[in-house]
């Protein structure tokens, strides 16, 4: 299994950066893309590191923000033949909001009903290819966690704290345990590993790979937790098992050299051109 990172916030060599996060996996012959970032530099990246966007099987949206799904619709004029899989709730409907001030950021606007052949909508957790599984929220009052982070969805013309139901997990059963990409974390990391280790019986989670939005609203160079709360979060992902974290984007600069400090070894930056191989 080789994981390449195709954008991210940092970027290294003549490789291009934004705020976004896109993820190319190879695994038993398939090939699979996990979201685009905010635009269509992900492309670029991908030819200059002689990855063949044309040749991907599948893709998927993690969560319904522009930041990973900008790029979809350059995405489709390369390749003409990989559905998207999205959750039903993924709609263009999400805000941040701060008091009366609100602002879009959503999915691009008009882009699923451009391409409505492309996407496929699904309503609980979905099994892509052996071994490789769509995985849902299934923890609940996160609407709590949406109103914290001033995120909300526009339900009927009225806004509602966002409880990140178009959000999910793509996990895969490999030989070491659960591999777990969830690009944002929005439902907090560790309730989604307590998620994906329930939905598999237990199995062994060895690897988180994705944001866990502990960045402030002044973005990837600040937080918007304690250092406790970070360290705690850190604990409880390894009391649960798992071995090996590999994080950026959201989860914010601060919080990353936090984890760093504690944890040591197990902790793994996230930059454009990172490789992952299990």
């Amino acid at each position: 299994m080789k994981i390449t990172v195709l954008i991210e916030n940092r970027a290294s060599g003549e490789l291009c950066c934004e705020h976004g996060l896109s993820i190319y996996i190879e695994h038993y012959g398939k090939n699979y893309l996990l979201d685009t970032g905010a635009s269509n530099t992900f492309m670029k990246n991908a030819r200059k590191m002689q990855i063949s966007l044309a040749d991907v099987d599948a893709a998927f949206l993690s969560h319904a923000h522009y930041d990973h799904s900008g790029g979809y619709g350059g995405f489709f004029e390369e390749n003409k033949k990989a559905k998207v899989y999205l959750r039903e709730h993924a709609k263009e409907a999400c805000y941040s909001k701060v008091g009366p001030i609100s602002r879009y950021i959503g999915i691009p606007e008009g882009l699923l009903a451009a391409h409505p052949e492309r996407f496929c909508f699904l309503n609980g957790d979905y099994q892509v290819e052996q071994g490789v599984w769509l995985i849902t929220h299934k923890s609940g009052h996160l609407a709590e966690r949406g109103k914290r982070a001033h995120m909300y969805r526009k339900v009927n013309g009225r806004f509602q704290a966002d409880d990140f139901s178009h959000e999910q997990s793509l996990v895969f059963e490999t030989e070491k345990g659960l591999i777990v990409l969830n690009s944002c974390s929005h439902g907090g990391i560790v309730n989604i590993v307590e998620d994906v280790k329930d939905t598999f019986d237990g199995r062994e989670v060895y690897a988180v790979i994705g944001g866990f939005h502990l960045m402030g609203l002044g973005g990837a160079k600040t937080i918007a937790v304690s250092k406790e709360e970070v360290i705690e979060i850190g604990q409880t992902l390894l009391q649960l098992g798992v071995q090996q974290i590999y994080t950026g984007h959201c989860t914010g600069e601060p919080a990353i050299r936090i984890l760093k400090e504690k944890f040591g070894a197990c902790i793994h930056d996230l930059c454009t051109g990172t490789v992952i191989e299990f």
